[in-house]
């Protein structure tokens, strides 16, 4: 179950068909999901930014470091450029040099590809470095031979198989916002792989639910290996609006107050980047002297602003319900169940009506 399907509606401002970054049009997404033996619990998730090859046909793009240990390459680029020249890969923090190498094979970059990393250590062979090449292109296949606007897997798959987030079974999610119409309709999509924070910070909506699901309803991780005290958080937003890259750049920092409202706070061993891209300029890889590019203005950005708030906010949420119950390594990390997060809301006061609306 997805946040709305349970009654959780986070802003005032709609999600789009699919709840997801595909909801910005072009934006695919495809996983290669590993889960062997008692100790092999990881993956890879690629975006295809729009349905080209992005090295030939760059976009605008910004980006924004909460905090910074941790890794997603190419960013020095990006900022140097203004440019999104690559799909973005996201895996684990020891596989982060073999799906470099596949996406500069695939051909699809500039060489200088865009992979976000976090540590799913305490649930896979990270060591083991199991993600190889080929789980990447069949991750950028899958993402390829996807509809337009299709739903995107969520919840242990992909590059979020083995990660935890706030004390709870992580890993990928995803949510869209539609900017209103006398602000432009332009679409708001984000997509996460949450492997942070802590169970007693949890919050969804403004209520400290974290506080109230004890070890006692729902067991936290149980038999890890040592590791830094907080994890990482890895956002790719994108938009169909047309913005520069100075005005990405915004776009990513404001992202980090979705990560903020559910108890992230960029502790000083966390790695939280954040990525933003917009499609609202194509041809930026022309050959021509002078390029014709639209902006939107400057006074119109605050809209978009909260849609990637509320879309990030729930991005995490939609991580959490959707990852069960995982084993690996001899550890276990346990699910935010429905009835658990309902049973909190409902004794701080806002019991939840779950929808009967199914999933796009």
């Amino acid at each position: 179950m997805r946040a709305r399907e349970l009654g959780i509606e986070i802003g005032g401002l709609a999600p789009g068909p699919a709840d997801a970054i595909t909801d910005v049009a072009g934006v695919r997404v495809g996983h290669t999901t590993l889960i062997e033996g008692d100790d092999v619990r990881t993956g890879v998730t690629v975006v295809l930014p729009h349905g080209g090859n992005p090295g030939k046909d760059p976009l605008f793009a910004g980006c924004h470091t909460l905090n910074g240990r941790g890794e997603l390459t190419g960013l020095e680029w990006v900022r140097e450029s203004g440019l999104l020249s690559t799909p973005v890969g996201l895996t684990n923090t020891c596989s982060v040099g073999v799906v470099r190498d596949a996406l500069i094979a695939a051909e699809l970059t500039d060489q200088l590809p865009v992979v976000g990393e976090t540590w799913d250590g305490g649930l896979n062979d990270i060591m083991g470095m199991h993600v190889r090449p080929e789980h990447v292109h069949a991750a950028l296949a899958e993402a390829a031979a996807k509809p337009a606007g299709a739903a995107v897997a969520e919840g242990a798959v992909g590059g979020g198989t083995g990660m935890i987030c706030h004390g709870f079974k992580g890993g990928i999610g995803t949510a869209s916002r539609l900017v209103a119409a006398e602000d432009g309709g332009y679409t708001v999509g984000v997509l996460v792989q949450a492997n942070h924070g802590r169970r007693q910070r949890l919050r969804v909506d403004g209520l400290p639910v974290g506080e109230l699901i004890g070890d006692a309803e729902i067991p936290l991780p149980r038999d890890l290996p040592p590791a830094p005290e907080s994890s990482s958080i890895i956002v790719v937003a994108a938009t169909d609006a047309p913005l520069l890259p100075g005005q990405c750049a915004r776009l990513a920092q404001r992202a980090g107050f979705g990560i903020a409202r559910t108890g992230g706070v960029g502790e000083h061993t966390s790695g939280d980047f954040i990525l933003a891209f917009a499609t609202g300029n194509r041809g930026l890889g022309s050959d021509e002297r002078a390029l014709p590019l639209r902006m939107l203005a400057d006074r119109l950005l605050t809209p978009l602003f909260y849609a990637v708030i509320d879309a990030t906010e729930e991005a995490i949420l939609n991580a959490m319900l959707a990852a069960p119950t995982m084993t690996g390594s001899g550890a276990i990390v346990s699910a935010l169940t429905p009835e658990a997060l309902a049973g909190a809301m409902t004794r701080l006061g806002r019991p939840l009506s779950p929808s009967a609306r199914s999933r796009p």
